[in-house]
């Protein structure tokens, strides 16, 4: 069942369970809002993602695989938050996290952990 987050957007299910695991509120993101994902990157392992706080009609998520981040604006590309499904439905329970909040994503392995300095950016 779905419920609606504090700005009226809806929380999955399954993204509320992420959360309390957490023990954090959630912070949902609206389909129309956009995220950073580097679609290049595809085929490696891990899934990495983390959160700045949401600016400009972005939900403030950035998406990546493998092992190498740059802060090169040509290394992601926008995706609205409603077609991520087709793209990277792992991510998927995990963003309601807040800003500030990272995850790891492989194989029977799941790390979330908050980072303050995403925050400060």
């Amino acid at each position: 069942m779905d419920r609606e987050g504090p700005s009226g957007d809806p929380t999955t299910t399954e993204q509320a369970a992420t959360c309390t695991r957490f023990n954090v509120v959630p912070f949902p993101c609206a389909d129309a809002s956009k995220l950073g994902i580097a679609l290049q990157t595809q085929r490696h392992l891990p899934l990495n993602a983390l959160r700045h706080p949401p600016a400009a009609g972005t939900c403030g998520w950035y998406i990546w695989w493998g092992d190498t981040w740059t802060s090169d604006p040509e290394f992601y590309q926008p995706l609205h938050v409603a077609h991520l499904g087709d793209r990277c439905p792992d991510i998927i329970p995990h963003l309601a996290l807040p800003p500030g909040w990272r995850v790891q994503l492989a194989p029977g392995h799941e790390d979330c952990w908050f980072d303050e300095a995403l925050l400060h950016v």
